[in-house]
């Protein structure tokens, strides 16, 4: 499903050139649940920006469920990010003002779905992350870990193959985070496949499968033997 060949990203900062990825290569099968690690400048945010489709790679191959990112249109970008990838981030993103079951709506407008249809998926969605008695409750009203589940239902509306997280428990105390990583496990044996980006090693435990970065390269892929592989 996901496929780096010998994948560079370098970014330019005035007469600097900055080598986030180096000869990256690597596969993420569907239905995987892989965690990415790192310290900060490892390369790892910059691995999801371009496994996000937010950015392309400035050489090498990375083809997304049999697209090639760095040769499709902006508008083809933006049709695989809609359809296809849900994200997931630390800050949560919601709209402050909206209610939880109005912001889980907001990519099913930008997709161009009815009303009726948009409130329902919102309605299931919510309910799948154990929100059925806050769909109406805005942002202030709920705890951090509730935030982020509006966050997930969000990321779920559109029926994404793949959920891409970065950070998602940095906010959130452990209780929160086992909540959370939970609710991942469970999408994740529905067949979504996962992406988390963490620096938590107990979040990192989770998931099947642990790819470690540092210096814009993979310093070791492993799979986690004690939650087993698909």
């Amino acid at each position: 499903m996901i496929t780096f060949e010998d994948v560079d990203k370098v970014y330019a900062s005035g007469e600097m050139k900055v080598h986030a990825l180096k000869g990256v290569s690597l596969h993420i099968h569907e239905r995987e649940f892989v965690s990415i690690m790192g310290p900060s400048g490892s390369g790892k945010s910059t691995l999801m920006n371009v496994i996000g489709c937010l950015d392309k790679p400035s050489s090498g191959i990375y083809t997304l469920d049999g697209i090639n990112v760095g040769t499709a249109s902006s508008k083809q970008l933006s049709q695989v990010r809609n359809q296809k990838i849900g994200f997931v981030f630390q800050n949560f993103n919601l709209l402050k003002r909206t209610s939880a079951i109005e912001n889980v709506e907001l990519p099913m407008l930008y997709g161009g779905r009815a009303k009726k249809e948009r409130l329902e998926k919102a309605q299931y969605c919510l309910e799948r992350v154990g929100l059925k008695d806050r769909m109406y409750h805005k942002p202030n009203e709920l705890s951090g870990g509730q935030q982020q589940r509006v966050a997930i239902a969000r990321a779920l509306s559109n029926d994404p193959a793949i959920i891409l997280a970065d950070e998602p428990t940095g906010n959130l105390d452990s209780a929160s985070s086992e909540e959370i990583m939970n609710i991942f496990r469970t999408l994740n044996d529905n067949g979504n496949t996962i992406v988390v980006v963490t620096h938590e090693t107990d979040i990192a435990a989770y998931t099947q499968r642990i790819i470690c970065f540092r210096d814009g390269r993979i310093e070791t892929d492993r799979f986690n033997m004690e939650r087993g592989v698909i």
